[in-house]
């Protein structure tokens, strides 16, 4: 059984059709990356398969291990290990970033009957994983994301991924705004969390991320659909050529 199955989806916005009939399947221990030019639907779909609101779903299905995920609500599949990496996260003032990991995380282990962590227990958690993606102790007690640069939201994002262990990792443009040092930080911390359990699905525009994460297939999205699959090497064909026969196409 795929991790995740997606059949003919179909999303409005308003009046307007963003995803036209989308296929996807995904195994658990694979890495996908959608590619696509702007507008193409790479952002709605991830955002559709978290449950943000704002999106019509007019036809077709997501499975989750089989589940029907568009019946749950967004905490039910984050409880279930679905986890979104926002392209652009945002500033949460007057939340510590350490207060709101612990909340978060303590809440995920409640949802799914395992044990919380003590406060000291998760206090040497996170310190480890920090350390490890090279974010300062001092950032953990600023607010969620307030004053942090570009490259600090990433991490943040992927020390988030790194501590609650989901199933389906959906990272939308995690490489934007990142410097190369910053780069290579944020691939060391998706390949750490490369599993056979768990699968990975990075959006990018670019094919500079997947240098440092190889993915096991690369999809050309335009016009709300998939239309091209292939491996690692048609992300280096499209660096060459472009989106413009796909962008394009009907």
């Amino acid at each position: 059984m795929p991790l995740l199955e997606i059949r003919d989806l179909h999303v409005r916005v308003e009046d307007r059709e963003i995803l036209r009939g989308l296929d996807l399947l995904v195994n658990a221990g694979e890495v996908h990356a959608i590619m696509g030019p702007n507008g193409s639907g790479k952002s709605t779909l991830s955002h559709v398969i978290a449950g943000k609101p704002g999106y019509e779903v007019t036809d077709g299905q997501i499975l989750f291990r089989g589940e029907d995920l568009l019946a749950m609500q967004p905490n039910e599949r984050a409880a279930k290990g679905v986890f979104l990496a926002f392209q652009y996260p945002l500033e949460i003032p007057g939340v510590a970033t350490m207060n709101f990991l612990r909340t978060a995380f303590n809440a995920q282990r409640k949802a799914r009957g395992q044990e919380e962590f003590s406060t000291p227990a998760f206090l040497k958690r996170v310190r480890q994983v920090a350390k490890s993606l090279s974010i300062p102790q001092s950032a953990l007690k600023r607010g969620v994301n307030v004053g942090f640069s570009g490259g600090e939201k990433k991490r943040n994002e992927i020390l988030q991924m790194a501590l609650f262990e989901p199933s389906l990792c959906i990272l939308d443009e995690i490489d934007s705004g990142l410097d190369i040092d910053a780069m290579r930080v944020v691939a060391a911390g998706i390949n750490a969390l490369r599993s056979p359990d768990r699968a990975i699905v990075i959006i990018t525009h670019y094919q500079r991320l997947l240098n440092h994460v190889v993915p096991d297939t690369v999809h050309v999205m335009a016009r709300g659909r998939v239309k091209k699959s292939g491996d690692k090497h048609l992300a280096i064909e499209l660096e060459a050529s472009g989106y413009a026969r796909y962008g394009d196409a009907a």
